[in-house]
């Protein structure tokens, strides 16, 4: 469940007026995603389309990155004692995980009606079909990647109206490109973030290696947001909480002899690249697809890990 912050109206100048038209227009107007934090990963390629270039911050490897000065805090208010927890599987238990689908260039487009956060939404229409499965619990995301023009849409809160979508926040990301949205927008996910570049998926699992960060909730956050985050969702201004983009990484000396499989795969991607502070919800859940191809008693391995065996890594600054 998220929690947004909607800050006070402003009497705006004109150019200020005219400066914000301009960013509602643009798919994304911000600067690039590109951290000097880490080096580059192979990067991964889904239906023909990168996830994003091989530079962007999700693709990163942080395994050397300086641990944060705030490690610590930041642990602490996420809970030490709290363990992994995967929140997708094989829906043999429930339906869980962010399903995804991919559609062809020619994909009928939608009109989006926003029904919350529409100044900060990219406008409609969207290559979504109307049949697209939506996230089961509180979310309901909706999210397509579409072949060739290897742009992704994603929704939040989505419903289906006669003959449109009805959601409360929507973006649209060109995934061959770094450039993040406007300062202080959000998108499908609290941060301001694309969501499929941090899921999960079973296949690159159980090929054993995973070449990016994952998604993670916290139930608590600060003010603040990490590039390539562009959001914050809290109204705490309490230092010890985690902002949102922030680089959580397992630390170097945890033994992972009793993983195997799936979990052996996650593990070592978490090493290696991390995870993602993208949203508030339960502590320590990672996102993933709903797929009948994981295994879900290995995926239970996950949950024997504590929240102390991971460490906070500076890749910026905070912005508020």
């Amino acid at each position: 469940m998220k929690r947004r912050v909607t800050l006070s109206l402003f009497v705006l100048t004109a150019s200020a007026c005219l400066a914000l038209v301009a960013g509602m227009t643009a798919a994304s107007s911000g600067p690039a995603a590109i951290s000097s934090t880490g080096k580059r990963g192979p990067g991964t390629k889904l239906a023909g389309c990168p996830v994003l270039p091989k530079s962007n911050a999700f693709n990163r490897d942080i395994s050397a990155a300086p641990v944060h000065p705030r490690s610590d805090q930041y642990i602490n208010s996420i809970g030490t004692g709290t363990n992994l927890h995967a929140d997708f599987g094989s829906g043999k238990y429930g339906n869980y995980g962010i399903p995804f689908r991919v559609v062809g260039r020619k994909q009928k487009k939608f009109p989006v009606k926003f029904t919350a956060y529409g100044s900060e939404s990219n406008r409609g229409p969207y290559p979504i079909p109307l049949n697209t499965r939506i996230e089961g619990g509180s979310d309901h995301h909706v999210i397509a990647l579409q072949r060739g023009s290897c742009k992704l849409y994603e929704l939040y809160r989505a419903k289906r109206g006669k003959g449109r979508w009805l959601a409360d926040s929507g973006a649209r990301f060109k995934l061959r490109s770094n450039r993040m949205r406007p300062a202080g927008w959000t998108s499908a996910d609290a941060a301001g973030l694309p969501i499929l570049p941090g899921l999960a998926r079973a296949n690159e699992a159980s090929k054993g290696r995973i070449t990016h960060a994952l998604r993670v909730t916290v139930s608590e956050s600060q003010r603040g947001y990490i590039h390539p985050a562009r959001h914050f969702a809290s109204s705490s201004n309490s230092r010890s909480l985690p902002p949102m983009g922030l680089r959580l990484r397992l630390k170097a000396g945890y033994r992972l002899g009793r993983f195997s499989g799936q979990s052996l795969a996650i593990m070592k991607a978490l090493k290696k690249y991390g995870l993602i502070v993208a949203d508030n919800g339960s502590d320590w859940y990672i996102s993933g697809t709903p797929d009948r191809r994981w295994n879900d008693n290995v995926l239970d391995q996950l949950k024997t890990v504590p929240g102390r065996a991971f460490e906070a890594v500076k890749t910026g600054g905070i912005h508020r």
